[in-house]
């Protein structure tokens, strides 16, 4: 075994063990890399050459790394994270530091606090340019982790140790469950979630946050589970399937009330629901130790000032 082995690996390399630990399949981690299955099984046998140890090892359905491969493709990862976002910094600096801000933000945190702070920093700054992903906390946190984000607004997910990030003070988010404008739920003054288990429902699927604590407080009144449901996380889907149906679909409060909202004007509207319903909180994350370029760094301000009004 050459003992300084990893003086000798290369960044492709890196890659492959990555992708092999992210995709479970040799054939697949070559097609995320753009080279050939038998490019990447040679890379492999270098790489087991040079550690001197096996890396992986293959069965029926794919691969599965040793506590060797896991080693490298942990430290690979993180690694890789750290030259992406070298390379976004670079890049911002090129421009002279007007480069592209990238954050992330589950969906009542958007409209509630980064689209302010966003406005806010473009007064500030008119020729910057943001990228804003909405999606789901497990999806937003591995784009975090990658390097293409700056920072996010999310939850930890479960197999996530929060001592990875740097954790800022968030929201607890409210839920809403919005119905059409002329929905027969709302010739009642109050409703009951023992009232909601005949209609469909329109809901992001099982494990989402917003769906646990909706379940959640469904069973605790002792009410029947949806049975009806479709699962989606697009808002386009959600507000199609709402105004052309009596389906129910819990959204954020944020949300809701920006749907709900006269400018809007999308003939949808908050049942007036007896149980206060409530999802677990989001917070600011960023990556442990990774330092954010200036205008990164003022909207992450902004939004933080955002959410302590």
């Amino acid at each position: 075994m050459d003992v300084d082995f990893v003086k000798h690996l290369k960044l492709n390399q890196l890659r492959l063990v990555a992708a092999v630990a992210e995709h479970g399949q040799l054939g697949r981690a070559a097609a995320a890399l753009s080279i050939t299955q038998p490019a990447a099984s040679r890379m492999l046998a270098d790489i087991e050459h040079r550690v001197g140890a096996p890396i992986c090892t293959r069965h029926a359905k794919g691969m599965v790394l040793t506590e060797v491969g896991m080693a490298i493709a942990r430290r690979a990862h993180n690694s890789l994270s750290e030259l992406n976002a070298l390379s976004r910094e670079v890049e911002y600096l090129k421009q002279g530091g007007m480069g592209t801000i990238r954050i992330g933000a589950v969906t009542g945190a958007a409209v509630g606090y980064v689209i302010p702070a966003v406005n806010a920093l473009k007064r500030e700054v008119a020729e910057t340019e943001i990228d804003i992903d909405v999606d789901t906390s497990a999806v937003l946190v591995e784009t975090l982790m990658a390097g293409q984000a700056d920072f996010v607004l999310a939850r930890v997910p479960r197999n996530h140790d929060f001592s990875e990030f740097d954790i800022y003070p968030g929201r607890t988010e409210t839920v809403r469950l919005v119905v059409r404008a002329d929905h027969p739920l709302l010739v009642h003054d109050r409703v009951s979630l023992r009232d909601l288990a005949p209609y469909d429902w329109v809901m992001q699927s099982h494990r989402a946050p917003i769906r646990e604590a909706v379940e959640a407080a469904i069973l605790e009144v002792g009410a029947e589970l949806p049975r009806s449901v479709v699962n989606t996380t697009s808002l386009l889907a959600i507000m199609g399937l709402l105004v052309s149906s009596d389906a129910i679909a819990p959204m954020a409060s944020e949300v809701s009330d920006l749907l709900t909202s006269r400018p809007v004007n999308a003939r949808l509207v908050a049942l007036p629901i007896e149980t206060e319903i409530v999802m677990t909180p989001y917070y600011l994350l960023q990556m442990k130790g990774r330092q954010l370029p200036p205008l990164a760094d003022r909207l992450r301000t902004l939004i933080l000032e955002e959410l302590k009004r």
